[in-house]
């Protein structure tokens, strides 16, 4: 039965739970992109990567998290020009979430390290697969890959209810009016994204 999943950054000033989680409420993947793991390194967290460089995620409906405390110590940003918006908690740099650049394309995935550790592997399930493999670190051949082709049809059937609903206007994480980001979006710079190129320290 899906339950509520509780999440807090590292320092325990941003706590929060996702809702209604469940195998079949959302997608658990394991995402080896260069974006995921460049952010973990600009964060100084590169810690919660796997050894092969995947981050473990859960996607679900964008009206599905609950932000109790610390709300105003959350920040974005967005690592190169794509509209992914990557939020963090700017007390300890912790990652949290992903989601479009506004409200108006709802979905949240949500850094399943930052999860209650006790409660979350049952709650989300084993992983579909994994993602962008060819930027995974290692040999990776060996790895269930989950199409992408996959995930976006399950992504588009919950983000079409969030808007038909109105759910998408129910995100802590947007103004529920101009449905732009609770706070201002940071892009790095050229020179910041170079001393990323290759997994390099956090600035």
């Amino acid at each position: 039965m899906p339950a509520d999943l509780a999440f807090a950054c590292q320092c325990g000033t941003v706590t929060g739970a996702m809702l209604s989680v469940g195998p079949d409420q959302g997608d658990h993947v394991v995402c080896h992109c260069t974006d995921c793991q460049n952010l973990t390194h600009y964060l100084g967290h590169a810690d919660i990567l796997d050894a092969q460089g995947g981050t473990p995620l859960y996607q679900t409906r964008c009206a599905r998290v609950r932000i109790d405390t610390g709300k105003d110590r959350l920040a974005c940003l967005h690592l190169t020009d794509a509209p992914t918006l990557r939020w963090y908690a700017s007390c300890c740099r912790t990652p949290l979430f992903n989601t479009f650049r506004n409200g108006k394309l709802p979905f949240i995935t949500i850094q399943l390290a930052a999860c209650d550790a006790a409660t979350r592997d049952e709650l989300v399930g084993p992983s579909r697969g994994h993602l962008f493999i060819k930027d995974a670190i290692g040999d990776a051949a060996d790895l269930p890959v989950l199409p992408t082709a996959t995930l976006m049809r399950r992504f588009f059937v919950r983000a079409i209810r969030d808007i038909v609903s109105g759910d998408r206007r129910r995100s802590p994480l947007f103004d529920a009016r101009t449905l732009e980001p609770i706070a201002t979006p940071y892009r790095l710079t050229g020179e910041e994204r170079q001393a990323l190129q290759g997994g390099g320290p956090g600035q």
